[in-house]
């Protein structure tokens, strides 16, 4: 009978290697498994990094209520405004990577490493996107006293006229200032920033004239647009909007590639487990095809999204680098 040699030792080696490997997986699997059979188990949390009222918090309390219906579980939502978002973002980046804390994503999180003079969290390293549910595009707009009815009128104007318009926002570097930076780099145009604490002062300055054009979101300047007292001159995101199909996209009346839209979505802590990332995403994704809330959002003149937490992760990659670019070119600082 031959004796038990090195190879047999070497063997059997590889064998209980094997062996232990495979348990490994199998008990990863199981307990992936058990982490998301039991999901969730008691209330979530729901950061929204801005005032009650507002879209975003309007967005996630229509989301909340659904989300909770689907789960099961009470979605709390915790309105963390200040520092243009970054109180919000850095709270969730922040908890506990358990699944029981999501977050508001937004405009923000693009544009304030560029802005602000220090930034709590890292958007690289601290967050897990989940899943962008929605984009919004602002209406360029303009005083009537203005004799101008067009993209290319507007233009002209400002060419012929350099820093005399002035147009407003509710501070630096949100959707609406950098929608007139974006046109004015794009356009080779001088207009002058006015920065107001709300839109809705700007909004009564252009009506009146002290200002001579803004940008918004649809359900601030539409009605205005209706009766008369605004002139809307082109949206600002990729498509026209079903609430005006007769108002052109800024890059169809002229300024080819032009476009900015606001957005959001929800992102969790970096480290939440795949499982649970997986299950929120799918769960979102319904809850914003369903025609509940896809009609509600069309009528604010917010459009649905969806998709993978890959494709909300690569969409803020993208916005990332382009307003970092348009920031720095613009001389754009922030006001936190």
């Amino acid at each position: 009978m031959r004796g038990f040699g090195t190879r047999d030792l070497q063997k059997g080696a590889l064998m209980k290697f094997e062996a232990s490997l495979l348990l490994t997986v199998l008990t990863g699997c199981a307990s992936a498994h058990n982490v998301l059979a039991a999901y969730p188990e008691r209330p979530i949390r729901m950061i929204v990094p801005s005032a009650a009222g507002g879209q975003p918090d309007t967005n996630s309390r229509m989301i909340a209520l659904e989300l909770g219906k689907q789960l099961g579980q009470q979605i709390v939502v915790d309105n963390r405004p200040g520092a243009s978002s970054s109180i919000g973002f850095e709270a969730v980046a922040r908890a506990q990577p358990d699944g029981y804390t999501i977050g508001y994503g937004a405009f923000p999180l693009a544009t304030n490493q560029s802005l602000l003079a220090r930034v709590p969290y890292d958007i690289n390293r601290d967050f897990r996107m989940v899943i962008l549910t929605n984009i919004s595009p602002n209406i360029i707009a303009i005083t009537p006293a203005l004799s101008v009815n067009s993209v290319s009128e507007l233009v002209a104007y400002a060419k012929r006229n350099p820093d005399q318009l002035l147009f407003g926002s509710a501070g630096s570097g949100g959707s609406m200032h950098l929608s007139i930076e974006l046109f004015k780099l794009m356009t080779g145009t001088r207009m002058v920033h006015v920065p107001y604490k709300g839109m809705q002062q700007v909004i009564t300055e252009v009506i009146g004239g002290r200002l001579q054009l803004t940008a918004d979101n649809v359900t601030s300047v539409l009605p205005h647009v209706t009766a008369g007292r605004l002139r809307a001159l082109g949206v600002t995101g990729p498509r026209r909007i079903p609430l005006a199909p007769d108002i052109p996209t800024v890059a169809e009346a002229g300024v080819a590639g032009y476009e900015i839209t606001a957005w959001g979505g929800y992102m969790a802590p970096a480290g939440t487990p795949d499982a649970i990332v997986a299950r929120l995403n799918a769960e979102l994704n319904k809850i914003i095809s369903s025609p509940v809330i896809r009609e509600r959002w069309v009528a604010l003149g917010i459009e649905p999204v969806g998709g993978t937490p890959e494709r909300f992760a690569e969409h803020v990659k993208t916005e990332t680098a382009k307003w970092t670019d348009v920031i720095k070119r613009a001389g754009i600082k922030g006001e936190y």
